[in-house]
């Protein structure tokens, strides 16, 4: 048995979002377990998708003792405040002290956190956390959107990605990382590592590991392991981070330093040969609803709309109205969109009541350009707390916490109104609103790609709709400022000369 430090911080970071995330971002939790510290965190990351739930599991199966540190995670948005990301490092730097000393570490981190003062905000944590350690085994977890760095690399023995998005394997990558560290433990050296970082940035809509080129990418991943390789990964990153090493890498571990160049070698070769492919069609919202409804015509499924540019997992408000405009100005029936953040709304819903009728001026706060407050008369059709359980693959037993809520009615569109950012990726977030998702026509979604780990399946089709919103699907039209020279600001696009 070993004693094993284990802790998690975890941010997005889109610097070119409205909101920075403060201390209550990390307390809200966004739809994850809310900040914490110590003993508590075995309890409520039992059974989760999320790799620190995965990694506790598996060590203790493995034999070894489990002490937690700290966790905590808010809503992707701009950067993380000094204070906020102070506070969670100081947290798992004093659990470190107060109960080592440790034979090993895990940690729960994403790999694309900017801070107000640090912008490889993982790097610079992996760095206090080892001089707090010393020369023990440390491995981490790391999301598919890493945009991952050296200095990240240096400073474990082992890193290793989520191969799936929508993040299905988000627990199954926590424990991947805790048998690496449990090998480690055990002598096998598989310390060696390198890292290849490409010259281009990928749209997160296109780096959908459902389709191609991705399909094919991570499907090849376990063939480039074996003698002298025992993990490699693909983070296309996340590209609206505007630091230096933003953008896509391949990184690999194992025993063997000259096997594992080699299959970093291969996978860099892959994925810059697949470059032009990472690209798809994008809608109008007018287009989109025009579509949908010549689509749903002939379906007995829904039409899933992706409001991508507003994805609230990607730095998005999740408040702005040009999707619904168009649903609205189409006279679309049997429909339905959320989750639209408005407190000031949601909380005058519940004023009125179910049945009545209210003037609002609903979304539109984060002040998007091209975008505004949609004014009209809506029916209240349902109120409620906000709280449920999630059931989908990405947030089963999840427990999201929504605040003060409200489903409203214009035409026949349906809204479901929240006061807390939470992706819509489950459709227990629909029916907690009382819409049946199953039975509607037309489906938005405010959200990139993790909606179709439980959407893909009752869709008839599924476009992505490009309407404002603060994370622009096409990197090249980001206002960029550090981002490394010589990058091409997407496949095949401009270069970033500085």
């Amino acid at each position: 048995m070993a004693k094993i430090a284990v802790g998690g911080f975890q941010h997005e970071t889109n610097t070119f979002a409205p909101a920075k995330a403060g201390w209550q971002a990390f307390v809200d939790g966004g739809g994850w377990p809310t900040a914490q510290k110590g003993a508590g965190i075995l309890d409520d990351f039992v059974d989760l998708n999320i790799p620190l739930s995965g990694a506790i599991a598996r060590l203790k199966a493995l034999g070894h003792q489990v002490v937690p540190l700290a966790y905590g995670n808010a809503s992707p948005s701009n950067v993380v405040t000094a204070e906020a990301y102070e506070r969670i490092s100081d947290w798992t730097i004093a659990e470190l002290k107060a109960h080592g000393p440790f034979d090993g570490v895990y940690l729960d981190i994403h790999g694309a956190m900017v801070a107000e003062h640090h912008d490889d905000g993982e790097g610079e944590f992996l760095a206090r956390v080892r001089k707090m350690v010393g020369g023990i085994p440390l491995t981490t977890s790391l999301d598919l959107h890493s945009n991952t760095t050296p200095e990240m690399l240096d400073r474990a023995e082992g890193m290793v990605a989520y191969k799936t998005y929508p993040h299905v394997d988000m627990a199954a990558t926590g424990a991947r990382a805790a048998e690496h560290l449990d090998g480690l433990l055990k002598g096998s050296r598989a310390d060696k590592r390198a890292i290849r970082h490409l010259p281009f940035l990928i749209p997160l809509t296109w780096q959908c590991s459902l389709v191609e080129p991705s399909k094919s990418i991570y499907a090849g991943l376990d063939k480039l392991e074996g003698p002298g390789v025992s993990m490699v990964s693909f983070s296309p990153g996340f590209p609206a981070a505007d630091f230096g090493m933003c953008g896509p890498a391949v990184f690999a571990y194992g025993s063997n330093q000259a096997a594992v160049d080699r299959a970093a070698d291969h996978l860099a070769e892959q994925v810059a040969n697949a470059e032009m492919r990472f690209a798809g069609r994008l809608y109008s919202p007018e287009d989109a609803v025009r579509e949908a409804r010549a689509i749903a015509a002939r379906a007995d499924k829904p039409v899933v709309l992706a409001d991508t540019q507003d994805n609230p997992g990607a730095g998005g408000a999740s408040d702005t109205m040009g999707l619904l405009r168009a649903m609205v100005a189409a006279g679309a029936e049997a429909t339905a969109i959320g989750l639209i953040v408005d407190p000031e709304t949601a909380r005058k819903a519940q004023l009125a009541g179910e049945g009545k009728t209210v003037k609002l001026a609903l979304g539109g706060k984060s002040r998007i350009p091209g975008d505004a407050p949609l004014e009209a008369d809506f029916v209240v059709e349902k109120v409620t707390d906000g709280n449920l359980i999630g059931t989908g693959p990405m947030m089963k037993n999840a427990k999201v916490r929504l605040g003060p809520s409200a489903c409203l009615k214009i035409g026949g569109v349906r809204i479901a109104v929240s006061s807390t950012k939470v992706q819509m990726l489950d459709l227990a977030l629909f029916r907690h609103y009382g819409i049946e998702p199953t039975r509607q026509k037309i489906l938005g979604v405010k959200s990139s790609v993790h909606f179709r780990a439980d959407f893909q399946p009752i869709a008839a089709d599924v476009l992505v709709v490009e309407a404002p919103g603060p994370m622009i699907v096409d990197p090249a039209k980001l206002p960029w400022k550090k981002l490394r020279r010589g990058v091409r600001m997407c496949p095949g696009g401009p270069i970033f000369s500085g």
